[in-house]
């Protein structure tokens, strides 16, 4: 394991550095990553961010997005650069499965991984490791790690601070979510007074839809959304079908679930989707009630109290009832 002093030593000087996030990544994967290049850069590292795929289009205006390396779409120049890292950074995830194919090159390489995360359990495959469950967003950690661990706050730059910003706001849902401490508030007014320009980082990610996206939601909410009020639970679950016929991209599913949480008598929501390969799950929790712990348990996933996921490889019907026979065991914590 490396300490702080020796990780210091080491990016004292130039080095050959990957920066990677979870499959699927979003504002918190890609603000961070692109905050923490935005970083590295100004100090003549060889830095690349690699996703292992494709993300939403409503973070493509991110300083530096045109740097980003997709993997799916450029594999072989993605193993050769992971190979050669002097330092792999894991940002937004915490076991190697998360970055699909990437996993067993990161796992193979001989570089020094550095986990920053947020998530629970951590698996056991980095060197260094800067973590913490309360905190709201990973760009938090981004900025905590270059500021208060390697002492570099004059480096962040406007650049640097949008992307962190960009993190911070979408993954505590707009400063809503119960982790958003005064330190939180802290921290984006210091962005803020950085360069980022925290109106107009709100109107490029929330208010960029497509005409599809939004006929999409109408779909979902309209057609879609059953309410189980004995157990104070909303589902939205949508085909295959219907992905294709509004052609829905990367990202037009992003943020659905709330709008089923959104309801006054509703503690639980899930958004459950029919894949091309699998059934995915995005929960959505009130208070204490722990999404996480059903993701973990039934859908071979995890994440966070308050927001957590799961995939299953039966079909949509199937997992909507067991979905379903699940909510039971949990009636009481419901219903309080």
């Amino acid at each position: 394991m490396l300490d702080l002093a020796a990780l210091t030593e080491l990016l004292a000087s130039p080095k050959k550095i990957v920066i990677t996030t979870h499959h699927k990544p979003d504002g918190d994967a890609m603000g961070s990553s692109l905050g923490l290049y935005n970083y590295l850069i100004q100090q003549g590292h060889h830095a690349s961010v690699i996703a292992p795929t494709d993300y939403p289009a409503f973070l493509s205006w991110l300083p530096r997005n045109g740097d980003v390396i997709i993997y799916t779409e450029q594999a072989e120049k993605s193993a050769a650069l992971i190979a050669d890292a002097d330092l792999i950074f894991c940002l937004d995830f915490n076991a190697l499965s998360r970055i699909n194919e990437m996993g067993v090159l990161v796992g193979e390489s001989k570089a020094y991984k550095i986990m920053i995360d947020h998530h629970l359990e951590p698996q056991d495959f980095d060197d260094y490791r800067h973590w913490n469950i309360n905190a709201c967003a990973t760009a938090q950690l981004i900025y905590d790690f270059i500021v208060n661990e390697l002492h570099h706050r004059e480096l962040i730059n406007a650049d640097v601070a949008t992307c962190l910003y960009t993190g911070i706001m979408t993954d505590s849902a707009s400063f809503r979510l119960p982790n958003t401490t005064s330190t939180v508030h802290r921290i984006v007014a210091d962005l803020i007074d950085m360069g980022a320009v925290n109106w107009r980082i709100h109107e490029l990610v929330y208010n960029s839809a497509t005409e599809n996206r939004l006929r999409f939601l109408g779909h979902c909410l309209a057609n879609c959304l059953e309410v189980l009020p004995e157990y104070h639970t909303a589902i939205i679950a949508v085909n295959n079908t219907d992905l294709h016929k509004y052609d829905v991209d990367t990202g037009d599913t992003e943020g659905i679930v709330n709008y089923a949480l959104s309801m006054a008598d509703i503690k639980l929501a899930a958004f459950i989707v029919e894949r091309s390969d699998r059934v995915k799950l995005s929960l959505r929790s009130k208070g204490e009630f722990p999404a996480n712990e059903i993701c973990k348990k039934y859908f071979d996933g995890g994440g966070h109290r308050n927001a957590a996921g799961g995939h299953s490889s039966n079909t949509l019907e199937q997992v909507i009832q067991q979905f379903k026979t699940i909510l039971p065991e949990y009636k009481k914590l419901l219903n309080q």
